[in-house]
């Protein structure tokens, strides 16, 4: 082998080198055209949210005067799933597979139709537990502060006996945020926006019955300023790139993923659809007003059997209904509903059965069976009781009624706003054990568990849309917003815990354009529902405020010693009587405070009592009770809500230390300092009198000055 010559190995080293500098400039234009791709990506997605502001900013100028009414959707059916003679239910929750699209490319997996196999033929998959939030289940900070689309799937049989009659089949979920599409064996079957609110749709025909199927679920967190909630996205740059950002004005983090249970159950060919309830009563004589909707209008033929049974099971009274399938049931005997703390037996519920059946022509045989002529059974809980308002009262069965209650949260570690049964049940405990009989749905709508909980209980409910901190009004967002509340109430109607609706948090009624949208919400809530008030939290000065004057009653939020007067404790009850005072003054209403209290850290005692500890929380907490004391007297302010009942999290800011701090409860509820204090002032003004405070409501100190002094006197 003859070695190379020193200018052949020159030669050989630059020509080497030139191949190297060829490959390295390849491959920098190969990542700058990349780059340039991406930026190209994003420009268009920053276009098109320009283009949608655009959009907005010119609909609030052509509907600021005045908003367009009568294009509002109606949803059908939703009845809380259960099963019965003629009901069969199959659970889907469990844990699913979990593809987390990239934020820069959240139509990827439709383009590539990833719903057609199994995801993790595309992708590699994660296991997900439904329900709960994707957002704290792993160790992923990318996956927690994820912005764009995820994907779920999993395999499930259908019973092969499903198939046999005429039965359909309806798949439902209780809660999906924000948006969704799903898809059985590679057919869409539905779509949905809006979290917190449930939605359903016949897959009867999409099924394989006795074999093996698989459902896809596409879920987009992305909120923009025509959602309900709103938010904004913008692309920002990050150490290595660019990357979308969600930004949102609202306290609490923006958790996603499949919240709630997902169901498949039967129904009969002709079946009942849906149920509308009201109460009453005379005397001790109750009436319970129904009426029906079946499958199907064709209903000259088809008879109702109602039955109403007392929590013994015992059968208090029936009705029939032929053809028109409504009427009444009277009760004689009634024992009414009531909140927690205002009767012995609170949270009285009938258990209401109603029958769908063949009705019997006169030609028919004789020898029919009666379970053959029976279409269809579904039972629901039904409290009996009455509201009232006037300008200066809310009355429940014609006595006044004063809330001492919470703004909560679903909200708990791990599952984020995943429905957790065991979590549910001890927040009722501590409601009960703390003595509150009331709650807003602060920010949206709660599970349908809740709500069934709350019934039970005797906990009255402010049951709020998910609209919080409504800004940039358009008539899209209108549409929206009157859809997010019709599904509420479609939802809710029946709960006699359901006491008011709550069209709204601390939307911004500060600017002209708010009048006529939220004259516009509040019209169709009222028409939707006029038997029961409707409220808003209100944050903005009442000389300010423009949406007050279309409430039944008046609510506010205020921190006096928090964000206003921080750590000015003499700074709070002054403050909260002529506030109070003047909502009544301008709009001759009730008023309830719905939100007070100051973050407090667990374990942080300082004496004299300084922002954050637990002292001062009390502090913060027992100034306003003087307040509240001095407004009762006035006979307009109806009620208290503390914010809030427990921790929760909220999106990473300089002024939160692992989320909002306000509860009385850690968010592990354990009790702080002023859940003690709060308790013994909710007990004590519960109508029901000393003789039913818990026994440990006070611990033991010393006798009483009366118990003293005789035993002083007995000594002597």
């Amino acid at each position: 082998m003859v070695a190379p010559s020193s200018d052949g190995s020159r030669k050989l080293l630059l020509l080497r080198d030139a191949d190297r500098r060829k490959r390295r400039i390849e491959k920098l234009r190969r990542i700058q055209h990349d780059h340039c791709m991406r930026l190209i990506v994003i420009a268009l997605i920053v276009v098109t949210f320009a283009v949608m502001g655009m959009i907005g900013c010119m609909v609030n100028v052509v509907f600021g005067a005045m908003y367009t009414s009568g294009n509002e959707s109606s949803t059908e059916g939703l009845l809380y799933p259960i099963e019965s003679e003629t009901r069969e239910m199959k659970k889907l929750d469990g844990m699913w597979n979990f593809v987390r699209s990239e934020s820069n490319n959240p139509s990827q997996g439709i383009r590539e139709k990833w719903y057609t196999d199994d995801l993790a033929r595309f992708r590699k998959t994660i296991q997900m537990p439904v329900p709960s939030s994707y957002n704290d289940v792993t160790e992923d900070a990318g996956l927690r502060d994820h912005v764009g689309t995820v994907w779920y799937d999993r395999k499930f049989f259908v019973p092969r006996a499903w198939s046999k009659g005429d039965d359909h089949v309806f798949l439902r979920f209780g809660s999906v945020h924000y948006s969704t599409i799903v898809w059985i064996n590679g057919v869409q079957v539905m779509t949905h926006e809006f979290g917190h609110l449930p939605f359903e749709a016949d897959v009867t025909n999409a099924l394989k019955y006795g074999a093996e199927n698989r459902i896809t679920v596409l879920c987009d967190n992305v909120l923009l300023q025509v959602t309900v909630p709103q938010g904004k996205v913008d692309n920002q740059a990050i150490d290595n790139g660019v990357e979308l950002v969600q930004s949102y004005t609202f306290d609490f983090f923006n958790y996603a993923g499949i919240h709630r249970s997902v169901v498949l159950y039967t129904v009969p060919r002709v079946y009942i659809r849906d149920v509308v309830i009201h109460t009453s009563y005379e005397g001790d004589e109750g009436r319970v007003d129904y009426q029906v909707t079946t499958s199907t209008n064709e209903t000259d033929h088809l008879l109702l059997k109602v039955k109403l049974y007392d929590r013994n099971g015992t059968l208090v009274s029936k009705d029939e209904s032929e053809a028109k399938l409504q009427g009444t049931v009277v009760v004689p005997q009634v024992q009414l509903w009531w909140p927690y703390l205002m009767h012995p037996e609170p949270g009285y519920l009938y258990t209401m059965e109603i029958t769908l059946e063949k009705a019997q022509s006169n030609d028919a045989p004789t020898d029919e069976k009666e379970e053959d002529t029976v279409l269809d059974v579904y039972r629901l809980k039904v409290g009996i009781r009455t509201l009232e308002w006037n300008n200066s009262s809310f009355l429940i069965n014609g006595k006044p009624i004063y809330f001492r209650g919470f703004g909560r949260h679903e909200d708990s570690d791990i599952r984020g706003k995943g429905l957790d049964l065991a979590l549910l049940t001890k927040d009722f405990n501590l409601l009960k054990w703390v003595g509150a009989n009331a709650y807003r749905t602060s920010h949206y709508p709660y599970s349908e568990e809740s709500m069934q909980f709350a019934d039970e209980h005797g906990i009255m409910i402010i049951d709020e849309c998910p609209s919080v901190d409504t800004e940039n009004f358009s008539q899209i967002l209108l549409e929206k917003h009157k859809s997010s509340i019709e599904q509420l109430i479609h939802r809710d109607r029946n709960h006699p815990s359901v006491v008011m609706w709550s069209i709204a948090n601390e939307p911004r009624t500060g600017k002209m354009v708010a009048s006529p949208y939220f004259e516009a919400v509040a019209q169709y809530t009222k028409k939707l529902d006029p038997t029961r008030p409707i409220t808003a939290a209100i944050a903005v000065n009442v000389n300010d405020d423009v949406a007050a004057q279309y409430l039944d009653i008046v609510s506010f939020n205020r921190y006096n010693a928090w964000y206003a007067n921080s750590g000015k404790l003499n700074m709070i009850t002054n403050r909260v009587i002529e506030e109070a005072e003047a909502w009544n003054k301008k709009h001759n209403k009730p008023v309830l405070m719905s939100e007070y209290g100051a973050d407090t850290q667990e374990g942080l005692h300082t004496l004299p009592a300084y922002i954050w500890s637990e002292d001062y929380q009390t502090r913060v907490f027992s100034q306003h009770f003087k307040a509240f004391d001095a407004l009762r007297k006035q006979n307009f302010f109806i009620g208290e809500f503390v914010w809030n009942f427990a921790d929760f999290k909220t999106a990473q800011t300089y002024t939160r230390v692992g989320g909002n701090k306000k509860g009385i409860f850690t968010r592990n509820r354990q009790p702080k300092a002023a859940a003690y204090l709060l308790r013994q002032r909710y007990h004590a003004l519960g109508e029901l009198g000393k003789s039913h405070l818990p026994d440990d409501l006070f611990l033991y100190t010393a006798p009483e000055n009366s118990q003293l002094l005789a035993q002083e006197k007995t000594e002597l």
